[in-house]
């Protein structure tokens, strides 16, 4: 393999991008969002190309997000790193959604948050048993950015609020079972598949009915009926309520996990996918968490969520307000504000 973070190139008449920065799990900087953007706008238009095939180098995951140390760092400043990145990686993530050829994204492994950005819009959305997929954001004092304000809302009943607000981490039998994931195949079959898509390129979703298979009983299911009755409140307050209320032990575990989680961003988080659900476009929704994002990085709970988890690793985060009670709505709407113009995230020209 290159040294290259992300190798880009066409075989056959296959588009093929492999992430390629194992040692951080292919944790996304600004680099290889423009060197994945570079390569779709080349072959959006070559006649060569007749689909697009993502991928991963080595055995430890997908990509388990975007490169959080330098975000943090910069946010800590005046941010602009911060912004510059969110700006690239949005508009990848736009690009991909919008794409005129067929995408397939094949998340063997770990795939949270920036993953989820460039997975989730591909077409055909290959699981395998080692897949764990999570967006864990209201942990380190962020929201569940990348398209996650769209697509959240619109998975089954209230799932995405859960997933978002709990950072809870499903495997493939969940993920297929709630249309993240659109195919389950055995990593031992994986290499076959990339060898039958290379083969087959013009039609990824019949070659992955073809090789897909059971990816058994969803665990989840046990509880959807719960998540749909105690996610489906607009303030989180009332969600902890609800909780609390049915007393089940089930419900008291998820209050116990979002009392660990920075209370700003479990509300920052909640009106996210509430307003996400009423965009028209994708695009009204990246230009919202783009806003969003600029300014969160530079809040205390991101700062101090990154050090306890990502730096220092103690897991004891000093959330500030501490509390629900303390995170006002002007608060929570001051992060909202639409930014001036001529500041506002646009799509690729």
């Amino acid at each position: 393999m290159s040294e290259a973070e992300v190798i880009t190139r066409i075989e056959g008449s296959v588009g093929r991008i492999t992430l390629n920065r194992p040692k951080a799990i292919h944790a996304l900087n600004r680099a290889m969002c423009e060197a994945m953007i570079e390569a779709l706008v080349a072959w959006k238009s070559d006649d060569r190309v007749a689909s697009i095939l993502i991928d991963h180098a080595g055995e430890r995951g997908f990509c388990a997000g975007g490169d959080i140390r330098m975000i943090a760092e910069s946010g800590a400043g005046d941010a602009s790193e911060a912004k510059a990145f969110f700006h690239t990686e949005y508009q990848l993530n736009h690009l991909m959604f919008e794409y005129p050829k067929p995408i397939t994204a094949i998340v063997d492994g770990i795939v949270m948050g920036g993953g989820v950005g460039i997975s989730e819009p591909a077409d055909v959305r290959v699981a395998t048993e080692r897949t764990t997929y999570a967006m864990p954001e209201t942990g380190i004092g962020l929201f569940p950015d990348v398209g996650g304000g769209w697509f959240l809302p619109r998975l089954p009943g209230q799932t995405g609020v859960w997933l978002a607000l709990t950072g809870a981490r499903l495997k493939a039998a969940d993920t297929v079972a709630l249309g993240i994931h659109t195919h389950y195949v055995a990593s031992d079959v994986v290499e076959a598949l990339k060898a039958d898509l290379l083969a087959n390129p013009s039609d990824p979703k019949a070659v992955a009915d073809r090789v897909s298979g059971n990816a058994g009983e969803a665990p989840l299911a046990a509880y959807r009926e719960a998540i749909d009755r105690l996610f489906a409140f607009d303030t989180v307050e009332e969600i902890f309520a609800a909780l609390e209320a049915d007393g089940s032990e089930w419900a008291l575990k998820q209050l116990a996990t979002l009392k660990t989680k920075s209370p700003q961003s479990l509300k920052v988080s909640l009106r996210q996918i509430r307003e996400g659900a009423k965009m028209a476009t994708f695009a009204d929704n990246m230009a919202m968490e783009y806003a969003l994002g600029g300014r969160v990085v530079s809040t205390h709970d991101f700062q101090e969520g990154v050090r306890a988890v990502i730096i220092d690793k103690d897991n004891a985060p000093n959330w500030q307000p501490a509390d629900l009670a303390g995170v006002s709505d002007e608060m929570v709407e001051a992060l909202f504000a639409p930014l001036p113009q001529d500041e506002q995230w646009t799509p690729l020209a």
